[in-house]
């Protein structure tokens, strides 16, 4: 009886462990694999207090899916609505994929030296996916055509995780994104966070319809630009602060002009006309896949049809 039971103990695959010391290490480890966040690799299963997450208002990506990930050594205090303080030792791990075929994985890994961004790319067999210091490019079909899909290399991945203090951040894990449906109690359950607030602030979701239009602009505009158009941020010489939280109608780009005339503003004026979006430079950036036009500069080789539509009609409906 006990033979059989220790030839069963042997049989059955042992669950992956984290690897702190790879998620510490100065130099990238070469496969995904080898931090050990997945009980299979293959399957998207992860491995014991690595937590599936979702965010409320995602960026657009070449109309990628997105798989998400998060580990960190001790909970953390969810704060009041901002990016969450997540202690040496977490990672951030997330999957890009167009329905079974996964493309590429980045890495954000929070080290004593500060936050490090890693890019990796699947093999063709989808078991593992290798380091890419230097990213990638490759075509894919969407199922909304081709993309010019580009995987950033790693100085690129400050490009957008670039924070007030000049050190890489993460971007999305902020409180009021997580705040969808019953997510924060099942981080808190899963010892993600220490509570819940009552009152935690939400960015909704910008498809859903049933949300007010000028609501869910200002949620795709946070998503997708603010983490760049924001004080202290990459952006910030523009003057122009499109975050959730910005009130000041010039700031948010109504009647402004732009502090340069170059290629990028197409020889419009503003860059929100209200009830005009053909001659908003806002939304003649964000159709555009010119790369020395498009808006964001990275991270897209295809127009996001329904946001631009999105913010077409939020500008429509603004009232000089």
């Amino acid at each position: 009886m006990r033979l059989a039971a220790a030839l069963l103990v042997l049989a059955t695959p042992a669950l992956a462990e984290v690897q702190p010391d790879a998620i510490a290490a100065p130099r990238p480890v070469r496969h995904l694999s080898d931090y050990g966040f997945f009980d299979d690799l293959a399957a998207g299963t992860p491995a014991p207090g690595v937590v599936p997450y979702v965010i409320s208002a995602p960026l657009f990506t070449d109309y990628a899916d997105k798989d998400r990930f998060l580990y960190t050594p001790a909970p953390v205090d969810p704060g009041t609505g901002g990016l969450l303080d997540l202690p040496v030792g977490s990672a951030l791990i997330k999957t890009f994929r167009y329905d079974d075929h996964r493309v590429e994985t980045r890495v954000l890994l929070h080290q004593a030296s500060g936050w490090k961004a890693w890019p990796y790319v699947w093999n063709a067999d989808g078991t593992d996916a290798e380091l890419r210091l230097a990213g990638a490019d490759m075509t894919i079909d969407t199922g909304h055509g081709p993309a010019a899909y580009h995987v950033p290399n790693a100085n690129q991945c400050k490009a957008c995780h670039i924070g007030a203090d000049k050190q890489i951040t993460p971007i999305g894990p902020k409180l009021r994104n997580l705040n969808t449906g019953d997510q924060l109690d099942r981080l808190a359950a899963a010892h993600v966070l220490t509570s819940v607030p009552a009152d935690a602030p939400a960015v909704p979701d910008y498809t859903d319809t049933a949300v007010p239009l000028d609501v869910r602009a200002r949620a795709w505009l946070d998503a997708n630009c603010g983490h760049c158009h924001a004080p202290g941020h990459p952006a910030d010489t523009s003057g122009l602060y499109l975050t959730w939280d910005e009130a000041d109608p010039l700031r948010l780009g109504v009647m402004k002009r732009p502090v340069a005339a170059g290629r990028g503003s197409g020889n419009l004026e503003y860059d929100i006309v209200p009830g005009d979006p053909d001659a908003s430079i806002l939304l003649y950036r964000l159709t555009s896949t010119d790369p020395g036009v498009m808006m964001p500069e990275l991270g897209r080789s295809m127009v996001p049809e329904e946001g631009a539509a999105l913010i077409r009609d939020w500008i429509a409906s603004l009232k000089e």
